[in-house]
């Protein structure tokens, strides 16, 4: 079946990244060109959130999130929320993200404490504001649980680079959440994740690459979320086309939920 007939999206590309902000017309023509025709464009850091703004004007960018992510500490975390606050109120189409808890980066328990802060906070303005949210969650599943409960969480979003098990995965979908499959899956290692990929429901999945991130030979872009549909596909021995159709309709239920 031809590009023609479908198209895909990346649901997690960081567009406003400098590698690919710089060439960014090259990178989208590229991606089109390989049937890839939207993308979602989280921020990592207060001062990627004007680009990330610039970028969400974009026919092709169908959805940009602002907010803090967990690697990264802040000087002046109340300024940093105030502002999200703020730029949610002037830009409701923005979802919240890329935030979360990464207690394989944090490993003391201070570390884990900022991080847990700065995630309520966000949480609790997702929730005041009814934004869908992009998961950032390695190694943290009870306490992101515990975080969603704390704050009354219910907008859902995109759990980011899934690598776990079929449960955890339950666990998201019951909470609203679509599951974010990536570039992990063309790696011939990642069982388990193969696995979840091939028997949760096909309508749970979304699609992502990471960009630019996620690979270790070049740089990674848009283009790729074709392999990660075309390995997707083999795994649940579906059609490409069905692959495609169905991830769409996926996040169109999260961008149209409200």
């Amino acid at each position: 079946m031809s590009a023609e007939t479908w198209a895909l999206t990346d649901s997690h590309c960081h567009l406003a990244e400098d590698v690919l902000f710089a060439q960014l017309p090259d990178i989208i023509a590229a991606a089109k060109q390989a049937g890839v025709s939207r993308f979602l464009v989280p921020a990592v850091r207060r001062r990627d959130w004007e680009r990330v703004v610039q970028l969400s004007h974009l026919p092709e960018v169908c959805a940009a999130a602002l907010g803090l992510h967990p690697w990264f500490d802040v000087e002046n975390p109340a300024d940093d929320l105030a502002a999200l606050a703020q730029a949610l109120q002037q830009y409701p189409a923005l979802w919240v993200g890329e935030i979360g808890l990464d207690f394989h980066r944090a490993s003391d328990a201070e570390a884990r404490a900022r991080q847990t802060q700065r995630f309520v906070a966000q949480l609790d303005l997702a929730q005041q504001y009814q934004r869908p949210i992009v998961l950032h969650h390695v190694r943290a599943g009870a306490a992101v649980f515990a975080a969603f409960q704390q704050t009354g969480f219910k907008q859902g979003g995109i759990a980011h680079a899934f690598s776990g098990s079929v449960e955890t995965a339950q666990l998201f979908i019951k909470q609203g959440f679509k599951i974010g499959i990536g570039m992990m899956l063309l790696n011939p290692n990642a069982k388990k994740l193969h696995h979840a990929a091939a028997v949760l429901p096909l309508d749970a999945l979304v699609l992502e690459t990471d960009s630019p991130f996620m690979r270790r030979d070049a740089v990674n872009t848009p283009a790729n979320v074709r392999q990660v549909a075309e390995t997707l596909a083999q795994l649940r021995g579906e059609s490409l086309a069905n692959i495609a159709m169905q991830t769409e309709a996926n996040l169109n239920r999260l961008f149209f939920k409200n």
